[in-house]
């Protein structure tokens, strides 16, 4: 059989029909066009399914189960309760795609969530059942699997390491706490501390690779520290300790197989990826354990969420 990953985000919504190996057989996506109203989002999410299994050649009958990851807290009887970049409050998500596609089981949870449990059993967890996944993206998004399951806490929201304080009073983040791992992790705030640095530092070679992609980005310390360039390459390394930070504490705290680190930042490879894990291996608390945590960069990119809701109905549950 088969079953329908959904994605549900603030610019698309992507379906796809996966295979019980995995694989993506089939897919379809549209324009989220938010905001507008809740039923009018949905049919749009029952057309891209329908179409996804035109792809697929495959009907609703091969079908065992739908997921969807979406944005915001999601309970247990599958109502959004609050997205806000969505503007949904209480959206009976699986009564309204049951409605659209069928007295079929539909599975609901947090976009993070479910490219967590995808990372962890199609991508480079391997089917690890204690699992942790970090996207360094705008913010910093957050998934945790122990024993298999999704942590989700007594409410529904738990998992959000990004906003775990690194530094008390430190940098305001957009949740209203001060000092978030988010604020000092994120592609948002390493742009940010390029553009201090870039202020302090006139001369640096920044302000040439800025003006020649056009704009800020999380390259540009990066590729300036290639380079040579001393702001460029104190802007890398102190972006990494803060990266490294929250990584730490992950691991202190859970102990887990695999971390999973994925976002554009990951592009830098090993220029990311070796310095955390030398990090995590000179503060991490279980110095003498046979068994450590990896550090390892996601293997599934936007894949990750629409794989991992297709699971829900036969992993998560």
């Amino acid at each position: 059989m088969y079953s329908i990953g959904i994605d549900l985000g603030g610019t698309n919504i992507v379906a796809a029909v996966v295979d019980d190996k995995y694989n993506i057989v089939g897919k379809s996506k549209t324009p989220t066009n938010s905001p507008r109203s809740a039923e009018e989002i949905f049919d749009d999410i029952a057309k891209v399914c329908r179409e996804a299994m035109e792809d697929a050649k495959l009907t609703i009958d091969d079908i065992s189960s739908i997921g969807m990851g979406t944005p915001g807290t999601v309970n247990g009887d599958g109502v959004i309760e609050f997205a806000n970049n969505l503007g949904f409050n209480n959206v009976p998500a699986s009564d309204m795609l049951k409605e659209r596609l069928g007295d079929i089981p539909v599975f609901v949870d947090n976009d993070a969530n479910c490219a967590a449990l995808g990372e962890a059993y199609a991508g480079c967890g391997n089917g690890s059942n204690n699992f942790v996944a970090v996207t360094l993206g705008t913010g910093v998004g957050s998934g945790i699997i122990v024993d298999g399951k999704i942590v989700k806490g007594v409410n529904f929201a738990g998992g959000e390491c990004g906003h775990m304080v690194i530094m008390v009073d430190g940098e305001p983040c957009t949740c209203g706490r001060k000092g978030c791992w988010e604020a000092y992790a994120s592609a948002t705030a390493l742009i940010r501390q390029t553009k201090a640095a870039m202020e302090k530092h006139p001369d640096s070679v920044m302000h040439e690779l800025a003006e020649k992609e056009g704009k800020v980005s999380g390259r540009t310390a990066f590729d300036a520290m290639r380079k040579g360039d001393v702001a460029g390459i104190k802007v890398v390394n102190d972006y990494i300790k803060y990266v490294a930070c929250g990584l730490i504490n992950i691991v202190n705290a859970l102990q887990p197989e695999i971390v999973c680190v994925g976002g554009g930042i990951c592009n830098e490879g090993d220029t990311l990826l070796k310095p955390l894990n030398r990090y995590v291996n000179a503060e991490r608390y279980s110095i003498h354990s046979k068994m450590q945590t990896k550090i390892l960069r996601a293997q599934l990119g936007n894949d990750a969420g629409i794989i991992g809701a297709a699971l829900l109905g036969t992993i998560a549950e």
